[in-house]
């Protein structure tokens, strides 16, 4: 479960981050900024994906509680919504 949590933090900073990329590459025409933390954006939510099934098994999580975790990640912010709940 603490796994999850760790995973589900940094994914959510890695989406703002993400995000606060955008500038980089539309304003300054410098897209590297993108490419890099588009990266490691998309591990981070393959592993975030992978660790809430397995909390959700190791915890029994209902269809309700899962859907909730998997609407945060993909809110910005959403992440730091989900570690309140």
């Amino acid at each position: 479960m603490k796994t999850f949590r760790v995973v589900s933090l940094t994914e959510g900073v890695s989406w703002v981050l993400l995000l606060l990329a955008m500038p980089l590459k539309y304003v300054w025409h410098w897209p590297q900024g993108v490419q890099v933390m588009g990266r490691i954006h998309g591990a981070l939510f393959v592993a975030f994906i992978i660790t809430l099934a397995i909390a959700a098994v190791d915890a029994g999580w209902g269809v309700k509680k899962i859907g909730r975790a998997v609407l945060a990640a993909l809110v910005p912010g959403g992440a730091f919504w989900l570690e309140k709940q």
